[in-house]
């Protein structure tokens, strides 16, 4: 099973695709989410979302500015204030 994962600016749909496993900056410190996490909201603090494809893979790393991530019945999405390229 995959996890449906997005990225959202104010400006732009960043990213929007079936991963493994995000792991997000959370206020509180890092946390990963998988398919079928039990639902919440967090504040994310500046840093670096690490996006796995596959189980075992090396992440790919997106450097966010603040926001919000939410985890709901379709996945995970992360509504950062900025993304850097």
């Amino acid at each position: 099973m995959a996890l449906h994962f997005e990225l959202v600016t104010p400006a732009k749909l960043v990213r929007s695709e079936d991963v493994h496993m995000v792991v997000v900056p959370g206020a509180e410190g890092e946390f990963g989410v998988l398919e079928g996490h039990a639902p919440f909201m967090s504040t994310i603090r500046d840093g670096v979302v690490q996006v796995f494809k596959t189980e075992g893979g090396a992440p790919e790393e997106i450097a966010i500015e603040g926001g919000f991530a939410e985890v709901g019945d379709n996945g995970l999405t992360v509504l950062a204030e900025k993304v850097e390229s």
